[in-house]
């Protein structure tokens, strides 16, 4: 029987994404082993597009792990430093178990990347090398919904991350008259906030793509987006994922913990420290970001995005963008 290694990652979708160089790193460590990734299932139109996980496991925060047959031969906890998931990993007495703050594991760092902190994991205990910036997905099996759309995502999962409603308003209606295609996303429960910035920006009904597109759609619509303008969340993970250029707004987590890699974004913080990441209000840092500075950014992103467009020898802008 083949050997199965469990990993836990069950958070947000930007906890997946930004997991993903480190589970491409354990399938280089473990080229024998079934990968199985324990995550809510809702992420499985992802989970898909990683090539490095064989079997999806759908399993929500905290919640004990379905686990059937004999203990896992390995199991990994990529989701915390505490007892809380190392202990649902336990119980499932695995032959080998690697985590954070273990008697042989490394010590856990707060302020380290989080892309960087779970490579260290993961070449501290098998010795293969690990690249943070490993962060693409392969092309999505569905269609754009709005290929070559400007989106806009005002949403985040905190009020601590999300940047005024007005704001993200102002910024569509101007981009608008620059003449670019904006449309407006969200999930579901996003949807009001996701109409007010539509309403406020006069935008037609059609703009507004909150609680219209499911995942594996919104992973289309970002892997064809002209831009994505967003704060500090799952969306912005997606546009890191296919090099497709954005403007991030951060606030109370600084970039040096949540940034994208090297690519075509413009990341925008004035903090000076840590704030609280699940505060109920937008963060003070992020409130000082300016609809003037996100407009500079996203014209220049495009602006540079259309020169090679324009060249005979490049390509068409409906290709692909080429995997990571």
């Amino acid at each position: 029987m083949r050997p199965r290694a469990l990993v836990y990652r069950a958070i947000g979708l930007g906890d997946l994404l930004t997991g993903v160089p480190a589970l491409r790193a354990l399938r280089r460590a473990l080229p024998d082993h079934e990968l199985v990734l324990a995550a809510p299932g809702a992420q499985g139109p992802i989970v898909e597009l990683v090539d490095a996980v064989d079997r999806l496991l759908p399993t929500e925060e905290l919640a004990p792990v379905a686990w059937d047959g004999p203990p896992p031969d390995v199991a990994v906890d990529l989701h915390g430093n505490g007892p809380a998931s190392r202990s649902l990993l336990e119980r499932l007495a695995p032959g080998r178990l690697v985590a954070f703050e273990t008697p042989d594991g490394p010590r856990w760092d707060p302020d380290e990347h989080e892309r960087a902190r779970w490579c260290r994991l993961v070449t501290t205990t098998f010795g293969v090398a690990a690249d943070p910036d490993d962060v693409g997905l392969a092309t999505p099996t569905v269609a754009s919904p709005a290929p070559e759309a400007v989106v806009v995502h005002p949403g985040a999962a905190s009020g601590s991350r999300r940047w005024p409603a007005e704001r993200y308003a102002a910024v569509a209606r101007d981009l608008v008259d620059a003449g670019h295609r904006v449309v407006v996303t969200g999930s579901p429960g996003e949807r009001p906030l996701a109409d007010d910035v539509r309403r406020r920006a006069g935008l037609p009904a059609d703009a507004l793509l909150a609680g219209r597109t499911d995942l594996a759609e919104l992973t289309a619509l970002a892997a064809a987006a002209a831009l994505v303008v967003c704060g500090d969340t799952g969306m912005a993970h997606l546009a890191s994922a296919y090099g497709t250029g954005s403007v991030l707004l951060f606030g109370p987590t600084p970039p040096r913990r949540w940034g994208p890699p090297p690519g075509p974004h413009a990341v925008l913080w004035h903090g000076t420290e840590v704030g609280d990441p699940h505060a109920g209000e937008p963060d003070p840092a992020l409130l000082r970001i300016t609809v003037e500075e996100v407009l500079t950014a996203a014209h220049a992103a495009l602006r540079r995005r259309d020169r090679p467009a324009r060249a005979s020898s490049a390509p068409s802008a409906s290709a692909p963008r080429p995997r990571r």
